[in-house]
């Protein structure tokens, strides 16, 4: 019986660990001017929200457009049953930008459902290095933060305010701007760690699919020596890419310190 439980209580944590990635996300990324808008947290899948985050979790909240540049009071969000809404409106026509970071978390695992979660999410470079040490018996004490975008698009006309680095620990600069592609046409993405391009990364990239969650259908790749990575969406519909940097921590009483990154835009 002890250890049917224990191996319930580790698949637990494992969905827990490996799922809960932090989406920002529109019912429509394209929008028209001098609208009321409701953007929102998904904190799970891409397609399914498990719990909301609380708003005095979130930090360094921008919306960004043509002359426009937004940072939400604690009045602009809601929160309803699992997920967190960010209301604001629209001005003038342009691609817009809007991020949202989150404090930081930690989590204990057991060594198996961390080493898991590891090879579950491409984090290669840490579970090599753990083999190489000895420690994949090891438990670990992970401290993570997670930081999103959307890019959306307001009106007809294209900006360049989709550019503008906000500023995260981690997080996706696009270089082309998604709303000028089409399905079947690559989109470039510079992945920046501390306002460096960060070299070798898996990032993780899908779509919405009816009947499918779109975490089944990811796709991967890696980070050039630029930190550019590219990915040609297959379909119109709302994509999102995702990455996880993870490395060890000086902080006493943690191993691993990890930065989430993900953003999200639409494709006609």
């Amino acid at each position: 019986m002890r250890k049917c439980i224990t191996f319930i209580g580790l698949a637990i944590v494992f969905l827990l660990c490996s799922s809960h990635e932090l989406f920002l996300k529109s019912t429509s990324y394209f929008l028209e001017e001098n609208r009321a808008v409701e953007l929102f947290l998904f904190n799970g899948t891409f397609d399914q929200s498990e719990n909301a985050i609380a708003i005095d979790r979130i930090v360094d909240a921008r919306i960004i457009g043509p002359k426009f540049e937004l940072l939400p009071a604690n009045s602009a969000y809601r929160l309803e049953e699992t997920s967190t809404f960010l209301n604001f409106t629209t001005e003038s026509a342009g691609t817009y930008v809007a991020g949202v970071s989150t404090l930081p978390r930690t989590i204990d695992l057991d060594a198996k459902a961390f080493n898991d979660y590891l090879d579950h999410e491409g984090l290669k470079g840490t579970l090599n290095e753990r083999k190489r040490e000895g420690t994949l018996k090891d438990d670990a004490t992970e401290i993570y933060s997670k930081h999103v975008k959307a890019i959306l698009q307001v009106g007809d006309l294209m900006t360049d305010d989709y550019k503008t680095v906000l500023g995260y620990p981690i997080e996706f600069l696009p270089i082309d701007n998604p709303y000028s592609k089409k399905a079947g046409e690559p989109i470039r993405f510079q992945l920046l760690l501390e306002g460096k391009p960060l070299a070798g990364q898996t990032v993780h990239y899908s779509t919405s699919v009816p009947g499918k969650d779109a975490h089944d259908s990811e796709k991967s790749s890696i980070t050039d020596n630029n930190g550019i990575v590219t990915i040609i969406p297959s379909q119109s519909g709302n994509w999102y890419v995702a990455t996880i940097y993870m490395e060890k921590s000086d902080e006493e009483g943690v191993d691993y310190e990890s930065n989430w990154a993900t953003l999200t835009f639409g494709l006609k």
